[in-house]
């Protein structure tokens, strides 16, 4: 028995039949040594321990993470204004909830690799089944108003954000998931959660992927702005609506204390004023960057872009249930007219991968690459529509938010559906008419015949998958009804196991092929820019900003 082999076995020694498998997986070469530290972090394994078992596995160690650079900067980023009063059950906007995670932390964080790393919590698992998923909190945590974080106060969280009454942003998150009442705390230091039905990815729930799920303290009775009361590295020192924050670091804090002396953070109401203070030396790092609105650092040589794959994109959404688009004949043919390479390269600049009609980014390790990539096909297209009785083509409109590149991407597939005889009008709305009320009968968005909708970075397709997708979604522009695909959701949302998820996927992303409900035409890469000589930024997809490495040369 060889000294490698050996050691797995002690590693594999009181690990679950299902860790075990993961573990089978990489040995065998069924799993990638990336899938393996990603889906071992989602069951509670931890990154030491994984960086073991891959090196006993015969595939070298893990990657250092030296801590760089100089204290004692202030570090000043440029950052969209909040839209509304900054509250962590109700915030929904970039700008609201950068400035929340500056002085809240999460039981965990999902990093731009979308590996779980260990932050309020320091470990994790599920019961077999998993309907119950026990956290073990991390001790001597301090919130900034002086008490200790313990498990009331993530119960208490937890709750306020799964409650109804509270009309938190997070309950798309939680919704058929995890009620209130259902988080039990088990000793000061460990929380058991209680699902409604087994799911296999629930820890991103709880994680920065949820940006909702901040721990604060169990006696939080609103009014947020008042203290600004969390665990972070950072502390607030001072805000100023409409205008901007800024924060000193926390000489309390539970882990390594933060580089930067402080960070001041600038509000701006559009994305040229901002380039204009990067270039200008006024700020260090404008946290998102749109592609076409931000081209012209791109190239500057005074600027780094920090690139993040991730798993943002524009939906397309096809009414299902009335007119030419209620054949999938039809959806399948518009979907035929779009050149996804030209996409990438020209209308987002080569920052994006394709997408393949079906919410599975590249990014996520159970997609099925197996599954043929769709292609612009012109001549199917057309005998698509002709099988469907529309060879001559229809008139419908196309209705749109006036946001990132959406306006571009809506001209370009009404120039390609030309081709199949299909007449688009455009119909290019201001954020706050398209999106309405956000329910059906009052919503620009929910109640148009065709549209694109600008969907965030999530580490798990579980709320795309589930939201605009099933029968009884709560964003199911498209008014799409099929059992099978509501079955599949169902299994793939249950699933432990990295493999299982990657069967079902498969079988989910072949069946959208066939319907086409949504068009995904790329999953665009999440850009942040900051000026050269600024260091340890860490951004994520979900438009948080780590900077408690950072620091300037």
């Amino acid at each position: 028995m060889s000294k490698n082999y050996r050691i797995l076995d002690l590693l594999r020694r009181n690990r679950s039949p299902l860790e075990n498998h993961l573990i089978d997986g990489l040995v065998d070469g069924r799993v990638s040594r990336r899938d393996f530290v990603r889906h071992g972090s989602l069951l509670g394994l931890s990154l030491p321990l994984l960086g073991r078992i891959g090196m006993a596995a015969g595939l070298g160690g893990m990657p250092s993470l030296a801590r760089a650079g100089a204290p004692g900067a202030t570090i000043r980023v440029g950052s969209s204004v909040p839209a509304a009063t900054i509250d962590p059950v109700t915030i929904a906007d970039a700008g609201g909830l950068l400035v929340m995670q500056q002085v809240a932390e999460f039981l965990c964080v999902d990093g731009p690799d979308l590996v779980l790393k260990p932050a309020l919590a320091e470990s994790w698992k599920p019961n077999d089944t998993g309907t119950v998923w026990t956290f073990k909190l991390r001790k001597g945590v301090k919130f900034h108003s002086g008490g200790e974080m313990k498990a009331d106060d993530v119960v208490a969280s937890i709750d306020r954000l799964a409650d109804p009454a509270n009309s938190s942003n997070a309950l798309s998150v939680f919704n058929g998931i995890l009620q209130k009442g259902a988080s039990k705390k088990v000793d000061d230091y460990t929380v058991e959660f209680h699902l409604d039905a087994p799911n296999g990815n629930f820890p991103y729930m709880l994680s920065s992927d949820n940006y909702n799920a901040v721990i604060i303290p169990a006696t939080y009775k609103g009014d947020y702005e008042k203290s600004f009361d969390g665990t972070g590295p950072f502390k607030i020192e001072k805000y100023t609506a409409k205008v901007g924050a800024s924060f000193v670091r926390n000489e309390d804090y539970w882990g390594e204390k933060a580089l930067p002396e402080r960070t001041e953070f600038t509000f701006f109401a559009d994305m040229q004023p901002q380039i204009l203070a990067l270039q200008g030396g006024q700020i260090d790092i404008i946290n998102q960057m749109p592609v076409l609105a931000g081209v012209a650092l791109l190239n500057d040589p005074n600027v780094d872009i920090i690139s993040l794959k991730s798993s943002a994109h524009q939906q397309l959404h096809m009414r299902c249930d009335d007119g030419p688009l209620k054949d999938a004949r039809v959806r399948r043919a518009i979907a035929l007219c779009l050149d996804r390479d030209k996409l990438a390269a020209g209308l987002m600049k080569g920052r994006s991968s394709l997408g393949n009609d079906s919410p599975f980014a590249s990014v996520y390790p159970s997609t099925d690459t197996s599954v043929p990539q769709r292609k612009q096909d012109i001549a199917q297209a057309k005998q698509l529509m002709e099988a469907a009785g529309v060879g001559q083509g229809f008139k419908v409109t196309l209705t749109t938010e006036r946001y990132l590149e959406i306006p571009e991407y809506a001209q370009l597939i009404q120039n390609w559906v030309k081709e199949i005889g299909v007449e688009l009008e455009l119909n290019i709305l201001d954020q706050g008419a398209y999106y309405g009320d956000a329910v059906f009968g009052k919503s620009n968005w929910l109640d148009s015949v065709m549209g694109i909708t600008d969907y965030g970075h999530r580490g798990v397709p579980n709320v795309y998958l589930a939201a605009p997708l099933k029968s009884d979604g709560t964003w199911n522009a498209a008014h799409f009804k099929n059992k099978d695909y509501d079955a599949l959701a169902t299994s793939y949302i249950a699933a432990l196991d990295l493999e299982a998820q990657k069967a079902t996927a498969g079988k989910i992303q072949n069946l959208l092929l066939e319907e086409t409900p949504v068009i995904f035409g790329y999953f665009y890469d999440y850009l942040t820019a900051t000026a050269k000589g600024v260091t340890g930024v860490q951004p994520t997809a979900m438009s948080q900003l780590f900077l408690e490495k950072a620091a300037k040369a």
